[in-house]
């Protein structure tokens, strides 16, 4: 049997984005067939109207299916699924635009013994950046950027996203826990998710998985203006907060109104530090900010973990 790459993004109400995507991928050659794949989540505009029209255009055969669960992880579990007897299978986000070499480079990767990798994620803008966007906060807009030389990843520290990975799939086939966490569900153009980032500590714990970073793997990722507030990076890190508190973190005895004391004291000095850096700078010190959200967030998660288990206790 022959090789093949699926190159696969979940897209929900993006129709307008469509034609250019689909274009750009096209443009991609490889050593071995490229196919694309697309999600429809339940789009309300005229996605499925467009995507059957690029499907009869020349190029790269096109394959569109419509997962009826509303969310991204819904999505991406049934892009796995759809893919599970493929060989390579590449992730990108509907927001996104391939650059020239991204699917043959991931595919050079994988070949070479990689079993899971990603690239670079340069972030664009619609409209002007903000001043008081620094680099330092991009990641948090999925942007990587782990330098110009490939490397094995072994911690966390060099973090994989949707946003640009690609997969030997026979590592799914073997390992048949390694799905997307529902738990970390995002339902719509909202704030939150989080669920690749689990996947990715799923890979680093199961040391039989091999994962790079491949810099000739590069995607322009385009930020719509509703996420280029700080209120969105606050609560970005709020929801971040909550989900980990009530899913993930140990319990722990020594509680205060349902939440670890340690919480309290972490926030206080947080909210100090953030005060004092935003009297300092005479403009909100967004990064310091987003730290007391996540504790905030965490603290709620706590106690809504706790009110779960009085619950089940007494069902």
């Amino acid at each position: 049997m022959s090789l093949r790459i699926t190159l696969c993004f979940c897209t929900y109400n993006r129709a307008d984005n469509l034609a250019k995507l689909i274009e750009a991928i096209r443009e991609q050659e490889c050593d071995i067939p490229i196919r694309i794949l697309v999600i429809n989540n339940n789009s309300s505009d005229n996605t499925l109207e467009v995507l059957a029209t690029l499907k009869r255009e020349t190029g790269h055969p096109l394959d569109f299916v419509t997962e009826p669960e509303q969310g991204i992880v819904p999505a991406r579990n049934r892009a796995l699924k759809e893919c599970i007897d493929e060989d390579y299978m590449i992730f990108i986000d509907d927001d996104e635009i391939p650059l020239t070499g991204l699917i043959q480079s991931a595919y050079r990767a994988l070949q070479s013994g990689y079993d899971v990798v990603g690239g670079k994620v340069q972030i664009s803008f619609h409209e002007k950046r903000p001043g008081w966007l620094s680099d330092s906060l991009l990641p948090f807009l999925a942007a990587i950027d782990y330098g110009d030389s490939s490397f094995e990843i072994k911690s966390d520290q060099y973090p994989l996203w949707t946003a640009n990975i690609a997969y030997r799939m026979d590592i799914f086939r073997h390992n048949k826990e390694l799905v997307f966490n529902k738990k970390f569900n995002r339902v719509g153009n909202v704030i939150g998710g989080g669920s690749d980032g689990i996947m990715f500590r799923q890979f680093l714990e199961n040391k039989s998985i091999k994962l790079g970073y491949v810099p000739e793997m590069a995607v322009d990722h385009f930020v719509e203006e509703w996420r280029l507030t700080r209120s969105y990076f606050l609560n970005l890190h709020h929801r971040a907060g909550y989900r980990t508190a009530r899913y993930r973190d140990p319990s722990y005895t020594k509680n205060l109104f349902g939440a670890p004391r340690f919480l309290y004291r972490n926030l206080i000095n947080q909210s100090a530090t953030a005060c004092i850096a935003s009297l300092r700078a005479r403009s909100p010190a967004v990064r310091e900010w987003m730290n007391v959200s996540h504790t905030i967030g965490m603290i709620r998660g706590y106690r809504d973990r706790g009110l779960d288990t009085e619950q089940s206790q007494c069902s």
